[in-house]
């Protein structure tokens, strides 16, 4: 966009005609143009580079992950690429120069609310209490963790909008079963493929009848039934870990629900159908991705099996995504 001096400078000197105005504007516009050019011939490339091939590399089976938690499956099937960025190059996103606060933070913060209300909650609470409890140890967390006071009311009164759903919803619990675990880690470890399967549930409960319900809490929107088969696997993994013994207090359990709560829009929980086939076939499909990831002929295809074309990734930049897009076949690429 020329400056409005320019444009006012150009409309007076052709405006001129009898004070030789567009001759010199026509001088002015020669000179100009020889230090255009150079700046052309400068700008102008020597040799013209091929555009970047789909990446899939593949790394020596001695430099593959033999462990990885049950969130970073769902990275294995949908971007590869990802996981052998982070987990072999081990290549982390940088901090923002000015902090925000942004979606993962709200998690953060979110999740430590919920844990010290469950883990703080006294025998036989009563709702009004309850409701009143959350709030105070909304406003204290959020007045320690979140510098923001823009972002404390709001994340205030988005806690505020689900207190009445989430203190009803635990009331129907604790009258079913009681906490085992919370954020407590867990390990599972498998012998064909070698491989160790690590998982922070945010809670556990030990029903009255012997078996476990899984929760896992959402600062955004819950998987559907149909993103649960075809990849978002966290809750059937760490149902496939509780059944396995993966947590020393909780031993070895049947699980006989699998539950995602909302912390955020009408703070809704979607329950997940469980039955011992889902589990047992998460399990074997656990064991057939983690054993063609450990084979040096199979690469880590970036952006392989994204929802959307439009989904950002970490590691975009580093795989020279736009250079190529994902119609386009990967090039595997043997690593020393």
């Amino acid at each position: 966009m020329p400056s409005r001096w320019l444009n006012r400078l150009t409309n007076l000197l052709r405006g001129l005609p009898d004070a030789e105005g567009p001759e010199a504007l026509a001088a002015m516009e020669a000179r100009g143009c020889t230090w255009l050019g150079m700046a052309r011939t400068l700008d102008r490339p020597t040799e013209v580079l091929a555009r970047a091939r789909r990446p899939s590399p593949r790394p020596p089976a001695t430099a593959r992950p033999r462990e990885l938690p049950v969130t970073a499956i769902k990275t294995l099937i949908r971007d590869p690429y990802a996981v052998y960025a982070e987990r072999i190059l081990r290549l982390r996103p940088l901090d923002p120069l000015l902090p925000e606060p942004d979606p993962r933070l709200r998690g953060q913060v979110l999740h430590r609310i919920i844990e010290r209300f469950v883990r703080e909650r006294p025998a036989g609470e009563e709702p009004g209490p309850a409701e009143a409890r959350l709030m105070r140890i909304s406003e204290e967390v959020l007045g320690q963790e979140i510098p923001w006071p823009s972002a404390q009311r709001l994340w205030l009164a988005r806690i505020g909008r689900i207190s009445a759903q989430f203190i009803a919803d635990e009331a129907l619990r604790a009258r079913e079963g009681s906490p085992a675990v919370i954020e407590r880690k867990g390990a599972l470890d498998l012998r064909t493929p070698a491989f160790r399967l690590t998982a922070t549930p945010d809670r556990i409960d030990l029903l009255h009848d012997g078996s476990v319900h899984v929760l896992d809490y959402k600062s955004g929107r819950p998987p559907t039934e149909k993103q649960v088969d075809a990849f978002d696997k966290q809750l059937l993994l760490e149902a496939v870990m509780v059944e396995r013994g993966a947590f020393p207090d909780l031993g070895p359990c049947a699980v006989s629900r699998l539950s995602y709560f909302h912390l955020g829009g009408e703070g809704l929980t979607a329950r997940i159908a469980v039955t011992p086939q889902p589990i047992a076939e998460t399990q074997t499909g656990l064991t057939r991705l983690i054993a063609a990831y450990l084979r040096e002929e199979t690469g880590f295809t970036a952006r392989r099996a994204l929802e959307s074309v439009r989904q950002a990734g970490n590691y975009d930049h580093l795989s020279r995504f736009g250079e190529w897009d994902m119609s386009d076949a990967p090039a595997p690429e043997d690593l020393g």
